[in-house]
């Protein structure tokens, strides 16, 4: 184990990540196999103490990962490797950090954090949003892997991440054993864990990358299930074609899903189809929910983003749909559409490319969600899953729907 504390901050960069980075470190957000924070533990080989981001998060608080620090109480007493949440560094060897000196971290030749020996001079507040700006301290290590610069590439870049994840984790594990009935197609990597399992009628294809089942998890009869996909604990994919796919633990999946992102605890039980989009956690989507991944013209995407609409720079995107998203029964989504955290949308029609955090509405009117309700809400989804919505949970939520009404 490594004898330093990791700290992953949030640049300016990633704090424009929304609609996730309203309710959570972009350091939580899932890419590949991993969170982005999983992946720096393992392969630095060191816990990660904590986050540096936006103050509107310091109440942050999920049992599974570490709390948001102050940057101004970091601990003295221990090596730190600050690194930005936005690094992903590629498996494998990477350069060793020195002892008892500083040093700066690059990746793609792009300053990304540093390396702090205890009791050293830590880099100024205004580093943290701009490392570029404080220049290389100390000895330059360069690390082999890549910065993302928008949500969006994490969709992109998804299959490729999941099949390195898997085949480095689980490169030359035995086939597993299967029930009869269970149709496997090629002969690359398939773990399923102990406790997972996969019902006769189920197809898992092989061909065109990995598939990780973790423990808990169930694959239906009437399932295909292409890779490189993982599907994590306690997930139950219901049936049709799911392919291409990171889902986190204790989802529902039903229809047909195609290179998504699904971060966990999110209801997609019935008919409808989700592509090339990136779901935040506590989603409910309605029966026959659909979102557009493609313009009629083939034309670039264009997407909301806090400083304005930009364009993706791919043909292919569908929805960002921050925390606690709802959707009403045969919602449809527009190419590119971005829903803010806490909103429910209701109603025939499609609405708006943009909709802002703890709205209620149709797709012609919407209201501020008022921010009791939608805290009932929310503590009644949590508690059909066992889930107690804490009283830091609570005040992250009211500081992320005060942060958005100006009424800070």
């Amino acid at each position: 184990m490594a004898e330093f504390a990791l700290i992953l901050f949030d640049d300016a960069e990633a704090r424009t990540w929304m609609p996730f980075v309203l309710t959570r470190p972009a350091g939580e957000l899932r890419f590949g196999a991993f969170t982005l924070r999983e992946r720096a533990e393992r392969v630095l080989g060191a816990p990660c103490a904590g986050h540096l981001c936006g103050g509107w998060l310091e109440a942050y608080d999920e049992p599974w990962a570490p709390p948001v620090l102050d940057a101004g109480a970091l601990p003295r007493d221990r090596d730190l490797v600050l690194l930005c949440s936005r690094a992903v560094l590629a498996w494998g060897p990477q350069p060793e950090i020195p002892r008892s000196r500083p040093a700066t971290l690059l990746v793609q030749e792009t300053v990304c954090g540093w390396y702090v020996p205890a009791g050293g001079e830590l880099p100024p507040t205004d580093a943290l949003l701009d490392p570029g700006a404080a220049g290389v301290v100390g000895e330059a290590l360069h690390f082999r892997g890549l910065l993302l610069a928008k949500p969006w590439d994490m969709i992109a870049r998804n299959p490729e991440q999941l099949t390195l994840d898997i085949e480095t984790l689980f490169k030359g594990t035995a086939p597993p054993a299967l029930p009869a009935g269970v149709h496997v197609l090629g002969e690359g990597t398939l773990v399923v864990e102990p406790g997972a399992s996969v019902e006769p009628g189920a197809v898992l294809d092989l061909r065109t990358g990995p598939i990780w089942l973790e423990t808990g998890s169930t694959v239906r009869a009437f399932t295909r299930l292409t890779g490189p996909a993982h599907i994590g604990r306690g997930t139950t994919l219901l049936g049709d074609s799911v392919s291409a796919v990171s889902i986190g633990p204790m989802c529902r999946i039903h229809g047909e899903v195609e290179e998504c992102i699904i971060l966990g605890y999110t209801n997609k039980a019935h008919d409808g189809f989700l592509g090339h989009s990136y779901v935040g956690a506590w989603v409910n989507l309605g029966a026959l929910t659909t979102n557009s991944d493609l313009k009629n013209n083939y034309g670039p995407v264009r997407v909301w983003t806090p400083s304005g609409e930009v364009e993706a720079g791919a043909i292919k995107l569908g929805c960002l749909l921050g925390d606690h998203v709802k959707t009403g029964i045969g919602t449809l989504l527009n190419t590119g559409t971005v829903v803010g955290a806490g909103s429910s949308i209701v109603g025939p029609g499609m609405p708006p490319k943009y909709v802002p955090p703890f709205t209620w509405g149709t797709a012609t009117e919407s209201a501020e969600y008022d921010l009791d309700k939608f805290l009932s809400v929310a503590e009644t989804v949590m508690r059909r899953r066992d889930v107690v919505l804490t009283t830091k949970q609570r005040a992250l939520l009211c500081a992320a729907w005060r942060l958005t009404r100006g009424r800070q």
